[in-house]
Order: structure tokens, then C-alpha cells, then sequence
């Protein structure tokens, strides 16, 4: 078992470790050189991984592990077991030389950071902070002290059932005679205008919100997922989804939204609110109906990174690169997320930094092994400034 393997390496080196699940069979292991907390520091990495995708377009062996010119090929490779693997041998190289740190040093092996980061989240929630984190996903030697948040949410939206054969009842004019069938409310189509309208906030958005490291446009609102049918069920998805005689009154959209390191969820929650409260002010239907936001769809939810690029641990990741002849290191912001957000969100500033390669979440994925011991180099360079030596 990968996990237990790992623990009993980390233990190998002298550190203290714990292995428990966070999930039944999916446990977290850390291992911990006590030491001060004012100089403390966490070493930050995931140890799942995402599906093979097609098998028959893979080369390699997706568990085989084979190194050919220079390059460790798996699932897994460089998302990010190398990173995991890097900040061990980091950690053992410090005490392989003897060298005595002052401030506690925890290195954090942990699962489920693809399906949300439930296991950094349970480390968090156990109160296993420092003062700083190395998070060690693959970023090209490039130092990463931002990312935007994420919010996964779920907009329902309600209209009225109907027969489908009395749908020119309800989308042209009709004399309100008495004993006149009551018009349905296509609810898809009520969907679609929302999606096409909430298109224009994403433009509105990318061309107002700024973050010196992040991309224009970063802000994204991405509906992943939309179903349309009829009646609830108790998941709040729409039932039916087999009779389009029927004019539905049920629709969902899920959205992937994202936003800039320098906002808060607070802010973006309200303003995503308020468009959507007028948006259904449009339409009478809705303004009598309003469509429902439901927040942390799946539980899920990923606070901003916003380390200041003057930060000690900034400044001794790009230090530890100078003196391995890296005159110029790029600082930028990372543009998906990772586990660094939930150390962020429990005030812990952290850096994301790693080593190259290829294929991740695709096919033939390899990690460059050159890479990975420079990688290595500079983690161990950099535990050694933040957390001092005695």
C-alpha cells in the first residue's frame, strides 16, 4: 500500500509519523522534526492520482515507472508523486548532514487533492498549520505565490409543467378566454437564456478584475454540467429526462467558478448573487420564482493564495534557485488550484514550486528527472532559511 510504503520511508529518516484515514482505506501520513512553530514549515504534496483516460493510447506503462532519456514516465509522475518525492529527499538530505533545524518541519503526504483536497482540508481542520507551506506541484521551475479561488455551485431554476402539444399556448399570443389552458414555463429555455446571460458576467468580469500574476480573464464561470427535465428529485436534480412531450419544469446548471487571488469569497458570492437576482427580475415567471444558488456544490470550495512576492519563503525559493545559477526566476500565479488554498484559507501563506514534465491528466506522463533533483535542492535550501538551523 502506497501510503504505508511512504511512512515507513519518512520514518526511515528520522521523523515522526502518523498514518490515519481520511476516507475508509485513504489515509493522510505526515511526518513531523519538532521544532519551534514561530520558524515552522509544512512540505505539501498529493499522493492520488487521476485516471488513466484511454489505456491503448499510452506507450508506457502507466505504473511501470520506466526511465528512458531522462525521463520517469507513470501516472502520476509529475502530478505530482515527484513532488512528494522531492520534498522527502529533501528532508533527508538535511538530516543525512546532521544539520539541526529550529522550527518544526512537517512533510504532509496527502490523498483526494484531485477530487477536492479532502485530505489537506482534514489536516487543516486537526489544526496542522505552520508558519509557511511548500506545496510541490509541477510548475517548471517557475515560483507560484498566487492562485484564484474556486467555487463550485449549482443554480436551479423552476418553470411550470405542460403538455408539449399546447406549447403555441405559451410562446405566442393568446386570447385570454375563459377556460383558457394554463401556459407552461419551459424551464430549459429559461436555462439557456441564463447561460447566455451569465457569458456576458464572465466577459464583464475578465475585462474588470486584475491580479499582477494572474492572466486576464482568469475569472472564469464554467458551466460543466446542465440537466433539464421534469420534477425534483430528492438529490435536487431533474427526474425525468426521457419524455420531451412534456414541457419541463426543471433545470440545474454547475458551475466552475473561479475568481482572483485579491477577492474573497464573500465578495464574489454577493456579486454572483446579485446578478442572478437580476437577471430573473427580467422575466416575471422568475421574479416570482427565483432561481436557487446553492454554494460548495460536493463540498466543494478552494480559498484564494495571495502571498506577497516580498514574503521570506518567496524570496528563499527564488534565493535557493540564484545560487544554483538561476539568475532570473520567473514569479507568477498558478492558474488552476491546488492544496496550497486550503493552508491559505487558515491563514498559512504558501509557495507553489516543482519540477517539469509532461502528461499530466493525459497520456504518457513523465516528470523530467533533472528537474526533479534540482527541485529537490532548492526545497532543501529553502527549509534550511525558513526554519533555521541550531
Amino acid at each position: 500500500e502506497h501510503q504505508t510504503m511512504l511512512e515507513g520511508v519518512i520514518r526511515g529518516i528520522g521523523l515522526e509519523t502518523e498514518k490515519y484515514d481520511v476516507f475508509p482505506g485513504r489515509p493522510n501520513v505526515t511526518g513531523t522534526l519538532a521544532g519551534s512553530d514561530e520558524r515552522s514549515l509544512i512540505l505539501n504534496g498529493h499522493v492520488d492520482v487521476v485516471p488513466l483516460g484511454q489505456r491503448s493510447l499510452w506507450t508506457v506503462e502507466p505504473f511501470g515507472g520506466a526511465i528512458t532519456n531522462g525521463r520517469l514516465y507513470g501516472r502520476g509522475a509529475i502530478d505530482m508523486k515527484s513532488g512528494v518525492a522531492a520534498c522527502i529527499a529533501a528532508t533527508k538530505a538535511i538530516v543525512d548532514e546532521g544539520l539541526k533545524l529550529d522550527g518544526r518541519l512537517e512533510i504532509q503526504a496527502v490523498v483526494d487533492e484531485e477530487a477536492g483536497g479532502f485530505g489537506s482540508i482534514d489536516l487543516v481542520k486537526r489544526g496542522r498549520l505552520a508558519k509557511a507551506a511548500i506545496i510541490a506541484e509541477p510548475t517548471w521551475g517557475v515560483v507560484m505565490p498566487a492562485e484564484g479561488g474556486l467555487e463550485w455551485v449549482r443554480v436551479t431554476i423552476r418553470g411550470k409543467n405542460a403538455h408539449a402539444g399546447w406549447r403555441y399556448n405559451s410562446i405566442y399570443p393568446q386570447k385570454h378566454e375563459a377556460g383558457r389552458i394554463e401556459p407552461g414555463i419551459n424551464a430549459i429555455e429559461l436555462g439557456m437564456r441564463f447561460i447566455q446571460a451569465m457569458r456576458e458576467l464572465e466577459r464583464e468580469w475578465g475585462m474588470r478584475k486584475y491580479h499582477p500574476l494572474m492572466p486576464p480573464g482568469l475569472t472564469t464561470i464554467n458551466p460543466g454540467a446542465a440537466i433539464g427535465g421534469t420534477g425534483f428529485g430528492p438529490d435536487g436534480r431533474p427526474e425525468l429526462l426521457t419524455n420531451p412531450a412534456i414541457i419541463p419544469d426543471a433545470f440545474i446548471v454547475d458551475l466552475d467558478l473561479k475568481f482572483m487571488p485579491n477577492e474573497t469569497k464573500e465578495q464574489v458570492r454577493a456579486e454572483f448573487e446579485s446578478f442572478v437576482h437580476h437577471f430573473a427580475k427580467t422575466d416575471r415567471w422568475m421574479s416570482e420564482n427565483p432561481p436557487v444558488v446553492t454554494w460548495e456544490l460536493g463540498g466543494l470550495h478552494f480559498p484564494p493564495l495571495d502571498t506577497p512576492v516580498d514574503h521570506p519563503l518567496v524570496q528563499a525559493v527564488v534565493a535557493a534557485r540564484k545560487r544554483l545559477g538561476h539568475a532570473d526566476t520567473k514569479i507568477t500565479g498558478f492558474v488552476a488550484v491546488c492544496d496550497a488554498a486550503h493552508y491559505a484559507g487558515a491563514g498559512v501563506p504558501g509557495v507553489i514550486y516543482g519540477a517539469s514534465g509532461d502528461g499530466f491528466h493525459g497520456i504518457d506522463e513523465y516528470v523530467d528527472i533533472e528537474s526533479m533533483v534540482e527541485t529537490t535542492k532548492v526545497i532543501a535550501t529553502s527549509i534550511i532559511a525558513m526554519c533555521g538551523l541550531r
